[in-house]
């Protein structure tokens, strides 16, 4: 077997990283253990994928995460933010310029072919991002890709060879649709009759098919669906938050310890419709100041977060001698 990464090793870095995703997750170690044998096609990409759901939900983190897992850096992959090619004249962008324009014998493309290609023990990692707001001339442009897994550019001066990536798109269309139809059942009498309507599943499929052409959606392997994150996984998701705060606490020997008053206190008043960016942002917004105030002003080494008369504080964790910073 030609890929030296171990699928088992890469699924304990995403499920540690990524909650509230199992089924998704499953389906992303089906794949990689696919490629690990290398049993797939060998005229096609080794993996199309396109994942659906809200935004905050982990959709481009799995893709960092891959890319952190398979070549130790998190950028390592080709990202192309769909939403700036929106116009029908953007597809020469991915493309490149047809032969008379600028550029055409150049052969200048939004690809970075090393990071397409991969190495022989590693593949490449091709992350398509928001998929909708792309013009459909550009997510036409992408057909030949998915198919053969080869693009000429069109200037005919370079091939792109995708046969060694693993291609993921991720799209929220729909989201909206499904939120507001997971509200309207979830209370009153329409929970009675919610088993005799369709699913919200079916809301993002009847939106995905309403807005791709048939050609485009049957070129692709799996479409993953991403639950929206609950109130249920704050904590699992704040533990991931303080997880990644501490390992870059460690490159000044610190830690940071957080009770249970101050998780309480991050996690209120949680919107569903922003997923974990909301306590992420909750986190860079109430936490790190009065984190880097309280390191500024004091040497200990070992932190704790808390609440105090309805704001948080942080302090040093050994003594109670330093006055606490409010925020």
């Amino acid at each position: 077997m030609r890929f030296t990464f171990e699928p088992a090793q890469v699924m304990a870095l995403l499920r540690s990283r990524i909650v509230g995703q199992d089924a998704a997750l499953a389906q992303v170690e089906g794949l990689l253990k696919v490629v690990k044998a290398d049993i797939g096609e060998r005229d096609r990409p080794l993996s199309v994928n396109l994942f659906m759901g809200p935004t905050g939900v982990g959709k481009t983190e799995i893709v960092r995460l891959l890319a952190q897992a398979l070549h130790g850096r998190s950028d390592g992959f080709c990202r192309i933010d769909m939403h700036t090619l929106a116009q029908e004249h953007y597809a020469a962008a991915l493309t490149g310029a047809p032969p008379g324009y600028v550029g055409s014998k150049e052969g200048i493309s939004l690809f970075n072919s090393e990071l397409i290609q991969g190495t022989y023990s590693r593949p490449g990692i091709v992350l398509f991002d928001e998929l909708e707001k792309a013009s459909k001339e550009v997510v036409r442009s992408l057909l030949g890709i998915l198919e053969n897994g080869q693009l000429t550019l069109a200037g005919g001066t370079r091939t792109l060879d995708f046969r060694n990536s693993l291609i993921f798109m991720t799209s929220n269309i729909g989201a909206q649709q499904a939120r507001r139809h997971r509200q309207r059942f979830a209370q009153g009498w329409r929970r009675v009759v919610r088993g005799f309507v369709r699913d919200e599943a079916a809301v993002l499929e009847e939106a995905l098919h309403g807005h791709f052409e048939p050609e485009f959606l049957n070129r692709i392997d799996r479409i993953l669906m991403f639950e929206p994150i609950d109130i249920q996984w704050l904590d699992a998701l704040l533990d991931v938050e303080l997880g990644k705060l501490n390992q870059r606490l460690a490159a000044q020997q610190r830690r940071l310890s957080v009770d249970a008053q101050a998780k309480a206190w991050l996690c209120r008043q949680h919107d569903a419709r922003f997923g974990a960016r909301a306590l992420t942002r909750r986190l860079r917004v109430e936490l790190e100041p009065a984190l880097a105030e309280c390191l500024l002003q004091s040497g200990a080494r070992h932190l704790i977060a808390t609440v105090r008369n309805a704001g948080l504080v942080v302090e040093p964790e050994s003594t109670g001698r330093w006055d606490p910073i409010t925020v």
